[in-house]
């Protein structure tokens, strides 16, 4: 499976507590944090949930 990176660029301060859960979920704990993520139609959708938040990249 391909990789992708994901990396908080934008505080979660004023989110809904949704959004704060699917940012916890995909393991962003902090600005400018960044995790290595299985590219799968799971991930794929949290990523959509929170694309305003996030930065995604191919690892």
């Amino acid at each position: 499976m391909a990789q992708i990176k994901i990396t908080q660029i934008k505080s979660r301060i004023n989110c809904p507590a949704v959004q704060k859960r699917t940012l916890d979920a995909l393991g962003l704990k902090k600005m400018y944090h960044t995790v290595v993520k299985e590219d799968t139609p799971s991930v794929m959708g949290m990523v959509n949930k929170v694309r305003h938040l996030v930065e995604v990249t191919n690892a």
